[in-house]
Order: C-alpha cells, then structure tokens, then sequence
C-alpha cells in the first residue's frame, strides 16, 4: 500500500497505533496519548481484534475529534496496518507506537523539539524501559548482520569493551551525560519521524508481517541519507503487550520470517548461497527448536 505524499501540517503530530487483540493496556495508551500536551491526531488500525478493547476505545474516547478508529477484517501484520493509516495523516511527524506503550504528557512535546533541533534525523527513538523501570532490550542496536547476530548468539558479544570485533548487535551503555546519540537502529515500539521521510522511502516494506520492519525502515532512513538518532532522556514504559502472550508460536514464526526477509535484503553474506542456506537452516531451525515451548505456552489454560 503506498504512502501518499499529502501536505503537512507544522508542529502536528500524527500518531498511529496499531492493535491486534493488545488487551486492556491499549485503552491506557489511548488515554495517555490524548492527555498529551502536544497538538496531535490518533489513528488506532485494529486486525480483526476480538477482544472488545477497540469497542471500549470507541465509547470512551470516540467523541475526541483527534481520534479516527480503522477496523480492519482480518489481520494485515504491523508493517501495512501502518501504512494504510499514515497515507492520510497530515502531521509534520508521526509517531508510531505500540499499543502497550505508555507515554508521558510531555513525552510528545519533548520529541518535537529533540526533532527541531536536529533536522537531520529522519528517526528518532526514546529509552524503553520495563514496568520495573530496567531498560528494555533492542533500545540502541547495530546493524544485524550475520557476524553480529554469530557475537550475540554465542555470547562472545560481552567481551565486546575489550575486543571490539566481537561486537553484537545490541549496544553498551551510552557514555554519562549522552542525549542524543546517533545508532544504527531503535526500538520499533516507539518510532518518531519526519513524516516527509517516511514517506520518500515509501513508508514500511510491507513483506514484513510481524517484527524487524522497524530494523528495515532504520536502515533504508540512513540509506536515504537520514540520521537514527535515540533520546537518551525521554522514557516510555513498555509493558510487553498481550497480543504477542495470547499467540507466542504465531509471534515467533513471523519473527523468524522477519530475520530471513531482512537477512536476504540487506546482508552482504546473503550474496553466497552458501552462507545464504546456512543462515536459513540455522534460522528455521531455531525456530522448530523454540516452538514446543512456545506451543506450550500457548495451551488453553483450565480454570481453577
């Protein structure tokens, strides 16, 4: 679906969030987004939810003009669902953030200015932080090509202070006092853009169902000649959505087809075909080896 390129409006925000049976925590990411103290429009683009959560977003909240609810028929995966809302947004950014994802009032406002004072980023991520307050995985991430996913894999990638070629995919910890700080890429769950970038690189590849659509839209931005920058001092709370607990093996699959999709784009190693049948057998197995347990957890649970 492509992403129309309609004029902008200075200083809006267009804030996209996309739901596929999230749970409660979406009417709370409904609620905190439009307490925000920046001018913005919401678009929730539900799959074919059944959970009744977009329903109790609708009654709560439908009366809110900066609010448009799309109901989708079935489920499209993240990367199109995102598209379709963004070809009629009109907010000189966009952010597009995970239903479990709780902003703060200022948390917008914040992200505008960081986006003012450095024109160059084309992306800019916030530091996600669990309910605990620990900082959440895939914050600051490098490139993951094939020897960066090895490093992290085997674990060789914690010695990456001393050994710098053993470097993984996830990055340190930044130096003290960093703010904004240039990185290969950022968390998916919290993505604040330039919206004429976005739509210049033709918004989110859409072979992508579920997960590493954000790694692939982060280096096409830099392919384009754009910055990914992270936010050191704004946080979010991510509180691990219920959509992907309900369905674990079908989060799982299309992760892992996610990894090969970008792998094949993107990875110089992709080029042997050698190298290109390992990764997929190295790929694939993993999955099968992770799916008992996820299969497990998935189980209906009996009643007490």
């Amino acid at each position: 679906m492509p992403v129309s390129s309609l004029a902008s409006v200075p200083g809006l925000t267009s804030v996209i969030v996309v739901t596929a049976n999230s749970g409660p925590v979406s009417l709370r990411c409904v609620e905190r987004l439009l307490a925000s103290t920046a001018p913005l429009t919401l678009a929730v683009v539900d799959n074919a939810s059944d959970d009744g959560q977009v329903d109790e977003i609708q009654r709560r909240f439908g009366a809110d003009p900066r609010l448009r609810i799309l109901r989708n028929t079935r489920n499209l995966g993240f990367g199109p669902a995102a598209n379709q809302a963004a070809d009629s947004c009109e907010g000189e950014w966009l952010l597009v953030l995970n239903p479990d994802c709780l902003v703060e009032p200022d948390s917008i406002a914040r992200l505008g200015a960081i986006a003012r004072a450095h024109p160059q980023a084309g992306v800019i991520g916030v530091r996600i932080v669990n309910p605990d307050g620990t900082p959440a995985r895939a914050n600051r991430r490098r490139d993951p090509d094939l020897r960066r996913a090895l490093m992290s894999l085997s674990g060789l990638a914690r010695l990456q202070k001393r050994w710098p070629a053993l470097a993984g995919i996830e990055m340190p910890p930044a130096p003290a006092g960093t703010v904004v700080e240039r990185v290969d890429a950022v968390s998916g769950a919290c993505l604040f853009l330039r919206r004429d970038v976005f739509v210049s690189i033709g918004g989110f590849d859409e072979g992508y169902f579920l997960h590493c659509e954000d790694l692939d839209l982060c280096r096409r931005v830099r392919d384009a000649g754009g910055e990914v920058c992270h936010a050191h001092a704004i946080a979010l709370v991510h509180e691990q959505g219920s959509s992907s607990q309900r369905r674990p093996l079908f989060v799982s699959r299309h992760k892992h087809a996610g990894m090969w999709r970008y792998f094949r784009k993107f990875d110089a190693a992709a080029k042997s075909p050698l190298l290109r049948g390992i990764v997929y057998c190295g790929i694939w197995t993993h999955y099968w080896l992770l799916a008992p347990f996820k299969a497990w957890r998935q189980r209906p649970r009996r009643s007490a």
